[in-house]
């Protein structure tokens, strides 16, 4: 069998591009891993009607509706590799399954690179957090600290405040603001520090301190930590698709890549801003352009047949 279409991914932008092309009576396999970037993450905001939902909870109402579509397969197993063989994708897992395909979706996320520091992971997700859409209600009116190594500190810190003007940004001995930028901080009173971070001290996923390496410590209660990014999976560099400067898949707005077939959706082709409602989105705007790709596609062979 040909599936119209395969999905790798089962984060928000692909389950929501299964929903929209098996409502469209379209053969659909989707790969979920079932291994979400959010995991971490105790409950998804900024979605209404899902506020506050659990991820958990959020992919058992997701996979609970496409069980309603007899079009829509979904395997919860690891895809190895990807190709294109004569105008068909060939989708590869690891049960040695080959699952071939019309079209191919890439909705598998980015991977997010933090700094180095000790006691960072146990607090990542309760106390510390990297998107403040997300997360920045939860720590409203708190002690706050914002990590960062690079430029996007600065913007970060900025929209932190809307919520808790009691910031210290910490750049981790790194020269990352400018004059200009540390004066506007300072305005607010924003203190800026620039010693090297030696760790995070917290009890039970808290935050208490950030303990510096010349020996200063500074009580705060939580923050934003703000990672640099990469792809999850190889599958775009395996099927030659270009990426963007910032190591996004790049494609045009109806969601097509460099590569004939492919459409990337959600976090792997914008990671900014990454929530799920903007992936949700993604996935079903990707989903309704190549419902109409295979349509047009069916009609002309159709007049030529």
């Amino acid at each position: 069998m040909i599936y119209d279409c395969a999905i790798i991914g089962g984060g928000p932008a692909g389950l929501n591009a299964a929903l929209v092309l098996g409502r469209a009576r379209r053969s659909i396999v989707l790969f979920d891993h079932n291994r979400p970037r959010n995991a971490v993450t105790y409950a998804s905001h900024g979605f209404i009607t899902r506020d506050g939902v659990t991820i958990p909870e959020f992919r058992r109402i997701a996979h609970e509706e496409l069980g309603r579509y007899p079009s829509i397969r979904l395997m919860h197993v690891e895809v190895t590799t990807v190709a294109k063989v004569d105008g068909v994708f060939h989708v590869h897992d690891t049960l040695g399954q080959c699952i071939q395909a019309k079209k191919l979706i890439l909705a598998t996320g980015v991977k997010e690179i933090f700094p180095e520091i000790e006691g960072f992971t146990p607090l990542y997700g309760k106390s510390l957090f990297n998107c403040v859409y997300c997360d920045g209600w939860e720590l409203r009116d708190q002690p706050l600290v914002v990590v960062s190594e690079h430029a996007a500190g600065f913007h970060t810190a900025k929209l932190l405040y809307q919520w808790s003007n009691d910031l210290v940004v910490c750049t981790n001995g790194h020269s990352t603001l400018t004059h200009e930028q540390k004066m506007q901080l300072q305005s607010k009173r924003v203190k800026v520090m620039e010693q090297p971070i030696a760790a995070f001290i917290g009890h039970n996923g808290m935050l208490q301190q950030v303990r510096f390496t010349d020996g200063t410590e500074l009580a705060r209660s939580g923050g934003f930590v703000t990672p640099k990014f990469g792809q999850s999976a190889p599958f775009a560099e395996q099927l030659g698709c270009e990426l963007t400067a910032a190591c996004g898949i790049k494609t045009d707005d109806s969601g097509r890549t460099t590569r004939a077939g492919v459409y990337a959706a959600g976090d792997a082709a914008s990671f900014s801003p990454s929530q799920v409602v903007f992936a949700a989105a993604d996935g079903s705007r990707i989903a309704m352009h190549i419902n109409r790709e295979l349509t047009e596609e069916e009609f002309e062979q159709g007049e030529t047949s």
